[in-house]
């Protein structure tokens, strides 16, 4: 399935190392909540959804530098259509026990987002 067209929202946490037990609890409530939620089909469909954890290296373009101590969590979601990441962030707020949690971890990492994107590349 090609993914150009979709929508994606992508997320990168840059947390130290304190951080990152919380991060994981985090996660792992976020996917129960999102798999449980979340439509499979439609034009509110979430295609994709990947969270992925990895050391922060000091050098991001090189796999070979050494690690800086942090830990950086990536989350990735693939909508169909706008309409699915519109429907997310009209509930989380109102549905995820854990989005108060999510903001304050946030707070102690370096974040940077990529909102309603659309892929204009993608193969398969």
């Amino acid at each position: 399935m090609s993914t150009i067209g979709k929508v994606q929202i992508t997320i990168v946490f840059i947390c130290p190392p304190e951080s990152v037990a919380e991060g994981e609890r985090i996660f792992a409530s976020h996917a129960k909540w999102m798999e449980a939620t979340h439509h499979r089909t439609g034009e509110l469909a979430m295609l994709r959804y990947n969270i992925i954890k990895g050391p922060e290296l000091a050098n991001p373009l090189d796999p070979t530098s050494a690690p800086t101590g942090n830990t950086m969590f990536v989350l990735d979601e693939l909508y169909e259509k706008q309409a699915g990441l519109d429907d997310h962030w009209k509930r989380a707020p109102k549905e995820w026990t854990d989005i108060g949690a999510l903001v304050e971890w946030a707070g102690k990492c370096k974040v940077i987002t990529a909102h309603n994107g659309v892929a204009i590349q993608g193969l398969w």
